[in-house]
């Protein structure tokens, strides 16, 4: 293959700028300084104790403190509103269940309701709710079996 020589002299000068463009465009590393990762719900239950092992991880990982910060009240409206007001930096994080689900569509007058963004999934939690005159039913899960077993 012959290569015209106007395009070898392009090529040749695009080669020699791309180490003086790629400094400028350095992006910063993240995290640099400590991260919030903000929990609807009171020290000790599952959405605590999963977030502060994520945030130990990430921390290990990442090399900046991830701080857990319990913020229990209103069926986890309050984290929410709290995360939705703080800067959009990322360095404000929410940690969001099924109940952040059930509330959009419990609640009528929600100030946050397409605000937040998810990031990543860290724990899958299966739900299961069913209704029968004699009480919770799992029969689909567990056949013969009801809630009262």
């Amino acid at each position: 293959m012959k290569l015209p020589r106007r395009k070898f002299l392009h090529l040749a000068a695009g080669a020699a700028a791309l180490p003086a463009v790629s400094r400028v465009a350095w992006a910063q590393s993240y995290p640099s300084r400590p991260v919030r990762l903000i929990v609807g719900f009171p020290p000790g239950g599952v959405g605590d104790i999963s977030s502060r092992l994520m945030g130990q991880w990430l921390s290990d990982r990442l090399g900046q403190p991830f701080v857990i910060e319990n913020r229990p009240g209103a069926a986890s409206n309050i984290a929410t509103e709290a995360v939705v007001k703080a800067p959009p930096d990322g360095y404000t994080l929410l940690h969001v269940s099924t109940t952040n689900a059930i509330n959009a569509t419990l609640y009528d007058k929600l100030n946050f309701r397409r605000d937040i963004a998810p990031v990543a999934g860290i724990i899958r939690v299966p739900l299961v709710i069913g209704s029968g005159q004699d009480g919770l039913r799992v029969h689909r899960l567990c056949p013969g079996q009801s809630g009262q077993d």
